[in-house]
Parts: C-alpha cells; structure tokens; sequence
C-alpha cells in the first residue's frame, strides 16, 4: 500500500489539535481507546455541537478538511451536519487508538413503507476497540442522538440511551434504525457495512451542499440534542421534543432568528452574517 492510499483511508487524527478538541466538549477523562471512553465522548460531542446548515444558507461551502473543520467547530465554536460532525469526531477516535471506519446512511423517516428511494447521504461511523471484537455505531451528526454508541448486533432490538428509544433491526445485509418520538415509532434511516472514506464523504457533501433537492439548500435547518429536550429548527418552525414522545412547536418571526439562534442553538453569529440571515428570502412558499 503506498503512503497516499494509506493517507486517504484514514481521518488524519495526527493533524487534529486534540486538547482543543476536548476541552470544546468539555471531556477531560481518560485519553484510551475503551468503550467507557468511547460512550463518554460520543455523549460529549453529541450534546456540544448543534447540527446546523447556515453556511449554506449564507452562501458558503461546506468544507470537510480537518483544518477547516477544527476552525469551525472547535475554534469558532459553531456546529455543522453529518459529515462535518463525523469528520472531525472519527479523527479523534483515531488520534486515540479506535479502529474506525466511515458508513453511509439512506435516511428514511417513514418512506420505508411506500418505498420512496432517498440518496444514501447520512455519515455513520463503525468504531471497534483494541481488546473487544464488538462493533459499535456512532452517530454523532444526525442531531438527534444517540447519546451514545449502539452495538451493531442482530440482538440489539429495542434499547434506551439516556431516556431515548430506539430499535436495531437487521434485514439481509441492510440495518435499519427506528427511533421513538412525537410520531411513535418511525424508520429513522438504513444503512450497509460498506466502508466509506473522506473521498466518499467528501462527495456526499458535495449533493447535501449544493444541489436543488437537498433538504438543506432551501432555508435554515438547526437542531439541538440535550439528554432531556431536542430543538428543531426547520424554516421559521421551532419545535421541542421529549423523549417520551410529546412535543410543542411555534413559529418565530425572521427578526427573531440570531436571538432563537443563540438563547436554543447556542450559535452566535456575527451582525453582517445575523443580517443575511435575516433578510435573504430563502423561506420557502
């Protein structure tokens, strides 16, 4: 294997300013690949960053180097969607001596039952540790949990994380995830044990960020997950989340959003990008 197919299918945890990173998400456990640490930090990074998509609507790109990750999220203390949230959480895992290996996601929110195909556009991570032959799934970009990581195993089935439901079913070679909420129990999303690498993410990205039917091209799209509360943002819809499955909504008027951003979100933008935000007229019709 030469040096550069070696560099590209690993998430370069050397270059990743680890202090840094876990002071942003306020760990300072032990630094060793165990699964007690791996719960920690996934419960950590999950509850840290928000899950968001503003530099999209503000007319930036999305880039998924580790430099421009770190300055982002760790730096300017912002958030990010999926692959963002996985780039830069798989180059800790990394750093920190976890085999870790990218999956994709087909996120599915129902379509299941009426068979509607959805690109396959969610970042999942598979992680194993040097002395336990489980495998785990780490989510930590979808932006509603888990808290933690959930053994990928045909006798998982239903299994609560902090007070959250979910259920782990395996059809073939295709895993489906199912969460419990306002809806009751819904297929949150499929996905397969191919293996993905940053190239792989990079092009996912790259349709997330850019195309016209991408959820995330249209208006703003936030989410905060909490072990007690989830806030979504969708357009000018604020809705809040329990884990038993209630759930309250209001609409917010464009005025409000840098004050919504920062007192639910904890995003604060600078005036010029609060004053985009607010008066580009991306909400839809």
């Amino acid at each position: 294997m030469t040096e550069a197919v070696a560099r590209d299918e690993r998430w370069l945890g050397e270059e990743l300013d680890l202090d840094a990173y876990l002071a942003r998400i306020g760990y300072d456990g032990p630094r060793t690949a165990s699964l007690d640490t791996l719960r920690a930090l996934t419960r950590a990074h999950t509850t840290t960053f928000p899950f968001e998509n503003l530099e999209i609507i503000l007319g930036r790109g999305i880039p998924l180097d580790l430099k421009s990750l770190q300055d982002k999220l760790v730096r300017h203390a912002r958030g990010g969607y999926c692959y963002e949230n996985a780039g830069l959480f798989a180059a800790a895992l990394e750093r920190l001596g976890f085999d870790v290996r990218g999956l994709s996601g087909r996120v599915t929110f129902g379509s299941l039952a009426t068979g509607a195909i959805r690109p396959a556009t969610h970042a999942l991570l598979r992680v194993t540790t040097p002395d336990d032959d489980r495998v785990w799934i780490c989510d930590v970009g979808f932006g509603a949990g888990p808290l933690e990581p959930y053994e990928l195993a045909d006798s998982a089935g239903e299994f609560t994380l902090g007070d959250w439901r979910f259920r782990l079913e395996h059809r073939d070679d295709l895993w489906v995830l199912y969460q419990f909420g306002r809806d009751g129990w819904i297929d949150r999303y499929t996905f397969t044990e191919n293996p993905q690498y940053r190239t792989d993410f990079a092009v996912g990205n790259h349709f997330v960020s850019t195309s016209p039917h991408s959820p995330f091209t249209t208006r703003p799209f936030l989410q905060r997950f909490r072990p007690d509360v989830h806030h979504v943002l969708d357009d000018l819809t604020l809705v809040t989340e329990y884990p038993d499955g209630t759930s309250e909504s209001r609409e917010i008027d464009a005025t409000d959003l840098p004050k919504v951003l920062t007192e639910v979100f904890d995003i604060e933008l600078d005036p010029a990008d609060a004053e985009v935000l607010v008066t580009t007229p991306w909400r839809a019709a």
